[in-house]
Parts: C-alpha cells; structure tokens; sequence
C-alpha cells in the first residue's frame, strides 16, 4: 500500500467524495468592453488564452498589459482560481485549464476567450492539486463533452457545471501534489538534457559530414 492509499484508508475509510462543480464554486467571465486600443499601453496585467492553454499553472511573471478605468468593473482573478479556455478548433482542446498557484500581489484580469472558477470555500482544495486534477485525463473527457459547435467549438457553461470532480481530504491533495510535483521536474530536467543532446547531435553531425571543408584543408 503506498502513501496515497494509506491516507485515503486513514482519512475516509467511506471512499473518496465527489461533487459537480457548480455545488463548489461559480464561474465568472473574462474582460469585456475592450477594444484594439485598450491594449496598448495599459495599466493592468492580464492572463492570455496562450497562458492558460499551455501551462498547468499561470504564469504571472508576464508583462502583457490591458487598459482598465479607475470606475472600470471587470472580474479580477484570484488566488486558487481556475482558468479555463472558452473555446477550440477541436473539442478535445477545449477547455484547457490554468491554475492560479501563486499569491498575486497586484490585480490580475484575464482575457475575454477564456472564463475563470472560483471554489466557495478556498479551503475545500489545494490550488498545486488542482492543476493536475483538471489535466487528468478522466476530467479532461468529461470536459470535452462540454463542447458545442461544427468548425469552432465553444464550452457549454451549463454543461461544464455538471462536470464531477473528486473531493479528497487536504492531507491526500498535498500528498499526490507533492508526487507530481516532483515528476514535473524530472521531466524538465529530462526535456532539458535531450535538449542539449540534440543541440550535441546537429554541432557533430554537420562537423562530421563537412567533407568540402575537410578537402580545403
């Protein structure tokens, strides 16, 4: 029995609880009422569709900036959040989410093809679990399924708030977090050396096949 199994027997020997989203959180949407010109030369950060579609986590170390007026009301986002993209040329892409792991120190919008969730209760559940919960691929089917249209799908809000995730106890959230977290960086320091082999490769194989140079020599 490893330690995920361990906790679990420990902490609800009943199983695992598991909820729709919409009797946990809300969803709310991204800017609106902007145009070409409110991107120029801003004042206000915000998160890019590429943002959440690519990372698991947000990145905030961004200097992507969007004009917001001191009486402006738009939805900022929030620590524990997660960001999800609105729409794709595929279902299976649609839907991809990005997660607000980090205290934001200054006010952070997102952008209007993208919708944000917000849990109730901010205690209910890590933010470093829930990057991975919603890229699991058992989620990421339901998700898909929340998906409408013919060249471009959109996400169904109504029914992306049907979609039921697993509730485990912190202790367990912490404990897979910290497994995974640690395959994180094993992969990038993985992808990081291959990388670097490649780079190795290309350098050697045009030395090794320049046999006009060999000739001049």
């Amino acid at each position: 029995m490893n330690n995920v199994e361990k906790l679990i027997a420990r902490h609800c020997p009943k199983g695992i609880k598991f909820c729709e989203l919409r009797d946990i959180g809300d969803f709310y949407g991204g800017l609106t009422g902007k145009s070409k010109k409110d991107f120029q030369g801003g004042n206000a950060k915000y998160v890019t569709y590429m943002n959440v579609f690519t990372n698991i986590a947000v990145n905030t170390d961004i200097n992507i900036f969007v004009k917001i007026g001191k009486k402006e009301t738009q939805n900022r986002v929030e620590y524990g959040d997660v960001l999800f993209t609105g729409s794709s040329e595929t279902p299976n892409e649609c839907g991809m989410s990005s997660v607000v792991t980090e205290k934001l120190t200054e006010s952070l919008y997102l952008n209007s093809f993208c919708f944000g969730f917000r849990l109730r209760d901010k205690e209910l559940m890590l933010p470093d679990f829930l990057k991975y919960l919603f890229r699991d691929d058992n989620i990421r089917k339901q998700i898909g399924k929340t998906a409408m249209g013919v060249t471009r799908f959109n996400v169904s809000k109504k029914r992306f708030a049907k979609v039921i995730i697993p509730i485990p106890p912190i202790p367990i959230q912490q404990e897979i977090a910290n497994i995974l977290d640690k395959f994180t960086r094993l992969e990038a320091e993985l992808e990081a050396e291959l990388e670097a082999r490649r780079k190795q490769y290309k350098y050697y194989r045009g030395k090794l096949l320049d046999f006009k140079n060999v000739n001049n020599g």
